[in-house]
């Protein structure tokens, strides 16, 4: 590990601290979606799979993806392909699906007209998650109507961010907004703040976390900075290992009740194995295709190991679902 001054270590061991109200019990995420494999677990490809519903179409182009994340989605841009899609999939045993697509000109995934398409996946016994972009009353209340079962959404705490960034015309208040008319609808929500988003500073994620705790979601994710090749982003240092660990220490104090994940998205290599072990210092309680090296660290710092194939956003409510109270 990286050395940290003083400061820095008191922060993680307060939040190590404050994790201590949780259950000892860290969930490691898997998905299909990539291929993991190692001396602990090994996935099955299509247990839980990525739609878009817009193929590989975007108009926000957003610097650090510019589409290229739709990629890696299967493509459904029609409620029918959408029905054959899921058919497929669940003949080759899928058991959830997470829907996004590229956003329009507003930052919102265009995702009522698949409606229907996202309650027949629920009807046939899948897990439905939707990466909605800024959401609208109407869309919330429509989703929670389709029996959605989980919302995640980006926030961004900095004006600046959203503009040079997601080239949107859009404010901090907007995503605030997004988060209480999902709330309104009885929706479980999965804010994701992504650290270093704006061009690898740290700038908005504090602010992030405020507006996220006036929320109350059943879990926050944290990922950071990864910017795809053949973006205007591309090559970008990553935030400073030190600066992330603090966002995520700071995550963990903010919430003491909420499980916090740390996402997929995340540097390779190296950075990958130190934040994650900096992750568990601050008390994650779950972490998205776990390098093996930071499962030996967990179980050395007396925590249980559970590993899922669902989306790392779901552990929150599979974590308070197992979660006991623990003396003092």
């Amino acid at each position: 590990m990286l050395n940290k001054d003083s400061e820095e270590l008191s922060l993680a061991q307060e939040a190590w601290e404050v994790r201590q109200r949780l259950k000892p019990e860290i969930w490691f995420s898997a998905p299909g979606a990539k291929h993991y494999e190692n001396r602990y677990y090994a996935n099955h490809k299509h247990y839980f799979v990525n739609l878009s519903v817009t193929g590989e179409a975007c108009a926000c182009r957003c610097d650090h993806c510019s589409g290229k994340l739709l990629q890696n989605m299967v493509p459904a841009p029609t409620p029918l392909k959408m029905r054959q899609v899921i058919d497929q999939l669940q003949d080759i045993g899928c058991r959830g699906i997470l829907v996004s697509g590229g956003a329009n000109s507003q930052g919102e995934v265009p995702l009522l007209p698949f409606l229907d398409s996202l309650a027949y996946a629920s009807q046939k016994g899948l897990k439905v998650l939707v990466h909605s972009g800024i959401i609208t009353r109407e869309t919330a209340m429509a989703l929670k109507a389709a029996h959605v079962d989980q919302v995640l959404m980006d926030v961004i705490g900095d004006q600046e961010t959203i503009h040079q960034v997601y080239h949107l015309d859009r404010r901090p208040e907007d995503y605030l907004r997004a988060m209480f008319f999902c709330r309104e609808a009885d929706l479980n929500i999965a804010p994701h703040v992504v650290i270093g988003l704006h061009y690898g500073q740290i700038r908005g994620e504090i602010q992030a976390l405020e507006m996220i705790q006036q929320a109350q979601p059943k879990t926050i994710v944290l990922v950071i900075l990864t910017p795809s090749n053949g973006t205007v982003m591309a090559g970008l240092e990553p935030p400073a290992l030190d600066q992330a660990s603090e966002v995520i220490a700071q995550a963990r104090i903010m919430n003491p009740d909420i499980p916090i994940t740390l996402g997929c998205a995340r540097p390779s290599g190296q950075y990958k194995r130190i934040i994650e072990i900096q992750a568990v210092d601050c008390g994650v309680n779950g972490i998205a295709y776990p390098h093996e090296a930071t499962i030996d660290y967990a179980q050395n710092r007396g925590l249980q190991t559970v590993f899922t194939e669902e989306c790392c956003s779901l552990i929150g409510q599979n974590y308070m679902r197992n979660q006991m109270q623990l003396p003092g």
